[in-house]
C-alpha cells in the first residue's frame, strides 16, 4: 500500500510541475483539481499514520509520502496564485493602457464569457475561433456569438475586432463542419494543366470560403500557406507537416494561386494570411514542440521561397504570418517572429512593407522555450515592428504577455515609435477593410 501511495505522490508532483505548461491547456482545471484532491488525501492519510506508533520503516515511508504530497500541493498552489494575481493585475489595469496594448492581441478562448470580458475591457484586438468553439453549433449560432462581440466593440466606438480562423482546406479546416469541407489548395492545382487553366477553379474555391466565412462574421483567414513544398518529412513533425499542406514546389505556381485566392477573399471583406515567413518548406523541426532553424542563404531565399511572399504582399491586402524558425543567415538568437534583424531590417526597411504582420501562435515551444522566455519575447516582437500577437491555443498566456507589455511600458522598455507606426498600420488596415 505504501508503494502505491508513494507512486501516486510522485505522479501528483509531476502534475504540479507541468500542469501550467502548454500541452495541459485543455485539461488544466482537471489536472489542478486532481492535484488538490489527491494531494490533500495523501497528506491527511499520512498525518494519521505519522501520529501512530509505527515501526521506523513505516514512519519513514509515511513521512516521505507526506513530504512529496505537500511539496506538490504547495508548488501547484503557488503557480495558481501567481497566475491569478497576474490576471487580476491585467484585468484591473488602466483602461487606456489596456486598449492601447490590447489592440496587438488576437486571442483564442475556451470560455465565451471570458473572451466577452476581455472585449468589454478593450483588452484585445481580435479573437481566434476554432473547432473547440463551434462544436455542435450551427452557422447561425456562430454568427450570433461573433455578432455579440462585435456589438460590444461597436458600442465602444472602436474598429471591428479581427475575427480569425484557420480554414486552409484539407487537414486544416477548423470550421468544417458546419462550413463546407474543401480539399487543400494543392489538390486544386495538381495535374498536367498549365496553372493559368486552373485559375477559375481556384477562384471558385476561394469564393466558397470567402462567402461562408463572411456570412458568419470571420474577417481574417489564416490561409493560404505559401511555404514551398521541399519534400522534407520528419517523423517528429506532429503538427506543421508543410509537405502535406504546401500548394506546390514551384514558386510561380504558389505565387499565382495565393494571389488569386487572396484577391477573391477580399471581395467578401475577408483578409487572407500568407504564411509562414520566412518559409517553413526547408525546415525539418516542428516549431510547435521544438526549436527550429532555417540555414538557407538570403540570396537563395530571395530567388525562391520569398517570391510568393513578395508578390502577394505587393498586390493584395494580405496579412503576413511570421513563423518561429530562426533565420540563421540574419539572426542566430531569435525566431523570426521576434527578431528585430528580420522584421525591422528586412521586412520594414529593405522591403518597405507597411502591411500587417501577425505571429504564428506565440504559445509554441520555439517561443515559450526560448532563451528570452515568453514575456521578453512578447516585448521584443512589438519592438521589432510586429502588429499582432496570436495566442490561439493556451489563452492563459495572454495574461502573462499583457503583463509583460504593461511592465515594459511602465519602465520605458517599449519602443513608442514602433507602437505608433503599428497603430497607424492597424487603423489603415481597419479602414481598408470597410471599403
Amino acid at each position: 500500500m505504501k508503494i502505491v501511495k508513494l507512486f501516486l505522490a510522485g505522479i501528483i508532483l509531476l502534475f504540479a510541475f507541468y500542469f501550467r505548461l502548454l500541452f495541459w491547456a485543455s485539461w488544466r482545471v482537471l489536472a489542478f483539481s486532481a492535484i488538490i484532491i489527491f494531494g490533500l488525501g495523501l497528506i491527511l492519510s499520512e498525518l494519521r499514520g505519522l501520529s501512530r506508533k509505527y515501526a521506523n520503516k513505516k514512519r519513514v515511508s509515511s513521512f516521505l509520502i507526506f513530504a512529496i504530497a505537500s511539496l506538490a500541493l504547495s508548488y501547484a498552489l503557488a503557480l495558481e496564485i501567481k497566475f491569478n494575481l497576474t490576471k487580476f493585475i491585467v484585468l484591473n489595469a488602466d483602461a487606456n493602457q489596456l486598449e492601447k496594448l490590447g489592440q496587438h492581441f488576437v486571442i483564442g478562448y475556451r470560455n465565451f464569457e471570458e473572451i466577452k470580458t476581455l472585449v468589454s475591457k478593450r483588452a484585445v484586438g481580435g479573437v481566434f475561433i476554432t473547432t473547440r468553439n463551434i462544436r455542435n453549433k450551427t452557422k447561425q449560432d456562430i454568427q450570433q456569438e461573433i455578432k455579440a462581440l462585435q456589438d460590444i466593440r461597436q458600442s465602444q466606438g472602436l474598429p471591428p475586432l479581427w475575427i480569425a480562423t484557420d480554414q486552409e482546406g484539407g487537414m486544416v479546416s477548423r470550421l468544417s463542419p458546419p462550413l463546407t469541407r474543401l480539399p487543400q489548395l494543392s489538390a486544386i492545382v495538381a495535374g498536367d494543366k498549365k496553372i493559368e487553366q486552373k485559375k477559375d477553379e481556384v477562384i471558385k474555391y476561394a469564393r466558397t470560403q470567402g462567402k461562408e466565412l463572411a456570412e458568419i462574421g470571420v474577417n481574417l483567414n489564416f490561409a493560404p500557406g505559401v511555404d514551398l513544398n521541399k519534400g522534407i518529412i520528419n517523423p517528429n513533425d506532429k503538427y506543421s507537416k508543410i509537405y502535406q499542406r504546401a500548394i506546390s514546389a514551384d514558386k510561380e505556381v504558389v505565387a499565382k494561386v495565393a494571389l488569386w485566392y487572396c484577391q477573391t477573399l477580399e471581395e467578401y471583406g475577408v483578409r487572407c494570411t500568407i504564411k509562414h515567413f520566412p518559409g517553413l518548406g526547408r525546415v525539418s523541426a516542428d516549431t510547435h514542440i521544438a526549436d527550429a532553424e532555417l540555414h538557407t542563404s538570403i540570396d537563395e531565399l530571395s530567388n525562391d521561397d520569398w517570391v510568393p511572399f513578395r508578390q502577394v504582399m505587393s498586390n493584395s491586402q494580405a496579412v503576413t504570418m511570421l513563423g518561429h524558425a530562426k533565420l540563421t543567415a540574419v539572426d542566430t538568437k531569435h525566431p523570426v517572429s521576434f527578431s528585430k534583424q528580420v522584421v525591422t531590417d528586412i521586412l520594414r526597411k529593405n522591403w518597405q512593407h507597411n502591411g500587417v504582420l501577425i505571429t504564428d501562435d506565440f504559445g509554441m515551444e520555439a517561443v515559450y522555450g526560448s532563451k528570452d522566455g515568453f514575456g521578453l519575447a512578447t516585448v521584443k516582437a512589438i519592438n521589432a515592428g510586429v502588429d499582432l500577437l496570436l495566442i490561439s491555443y493556451d489563452k492563459d498566456l495572454y495574461y502573462e504577455a499583457m503583463y509583460a507589455l504593461l511592465k515594459a511600458s511602465e519602465t520605458g522598455n517599449l519602443d513608442r515609435e514602433m507602437l505608433d507606426k503599428s497603430r497607424k498600420r492597424l487603423e489603415l488596415s481597419s479602414h481598408a477593410s470597410k471599403l
